[in-house]
């Protein structure tokens, strides 16, 4: 595997990567398209810090928000119940006794609620545009693959119902075939399920996935099936150049390129699809 820069802003990890058309795309959605819950690691992390604190623990404080950064960024991608479940596990191990996850989910929820609420009003009222809510180019990237044929599925850790009304407000859901996300019986629900429920029900190979994401949830799935992911290393405060923090974890879980948004859609998909050389 070599890397290469097909321009300075897209890095191609697999110079073997196979190109060409792809029948299928799964967007997270996150980070990936949407930016209303930009910063939700500063609501989830501190949080957690204050409930592990509150065990008496020994620890210093820097030592527990290292602990529960590590955490919460390795299961990133997967449902929202996922990193509250470990923090009722981490509760437990300091002599604490937890809540139950689902408690801790909507005690964050509320405090996620507190920090995007005027981002939400903001578009309801049409004080704020959609454009100013998703990352750059994704508009003219969905174009492109809808263009193309690809049928477009969005797959989100986040409650569904939240994925549905944000999805909505950033005039996304009419790109997607299938809008997928988060359920209150979690077990019912995973981005592996989404992945091969499209390749099942429409009886085509993993060849002919193509994932963008910046999880390590939906790269990891998405190479195991044999598809291609692009990692999206956003930086979702900047808006602009990558997350050297997500560039790493993304590589590591496999993609074969990464990219910091869509600004370049008109170099990047003609590539993917094996348009140009």
């Amino acid at each position: 595997m070599t890397q290469t820069q097909l321009t300075p802003n897209i890095e191609i990890i697999n110079a073997n990567l196979r190109r060409g058309h792809f029948k299928h795309a799964v967007f997270d959605f996150d980070g990936t398209i949407s930016l209303i819950r930009e910063g939700w690691q500063d609501v989830m992390i501190p949080m957690m810090v204050e409930i592990l604190m509150a065990t008496g623990t020994d620890e210093s404080e820097e030592e527990i928000h290292d602990l529960v950064k590590l955490f919460v960024t390795d299961l990133t991608g997967k449902q929202t119940i996922y990193q509250m479940i470990r923090l009722a596990e981490e509760v437990e191990k300091r002599g604490g006794t937890p809540k139950e996850p689902v408690d801790y989910k909507w005690q964050y929820l509320d405090l996620l609620n507190e920090r995007i609420k005027d981002r939400l009003d903001a578009l309801k009222s049409g004080s704020s545009e959609p454009i100013d809510w998703v990352v750059p180019g994704s508009y003219d990237l969905l174009n492109a693959l809808k263009d193309r044929g690809t049928r477009l599925y969005l797959a989100s850790g986040t409650d569904e119902k939240f994925v549905f009304e944000e999805a909505e407000l950033l005039k996304t859901t009419e790109y997607f075939d299938g809008i997928y996300g988060a359920q209150d019986d979690y077990k019912k629900f995973s981005k592996k399920m989404v992945i091969e429920r499209i390749l099942r029900e429409n009886e085509v190979s993993g060849e002919e996935l193509i994932t963008f994401g910046d999880g390590y949830v939906e790269i990891e799935n998405t190479h195991d099936v044999g598809g291609v992911g692009i990692g999206v290393a956003t930086d979702e405060k900047n808006r602009v150049g990558v997350d050297d923090w997500k560039r790493s974890r993304l590589i590591k879980a496999g993609a074969d390129v990464i990219i910091p948004e869509y600004r370049e859609t008109a170099v990047l998909v003609p590539y993917l699809y094996g348009e140009t050389e």
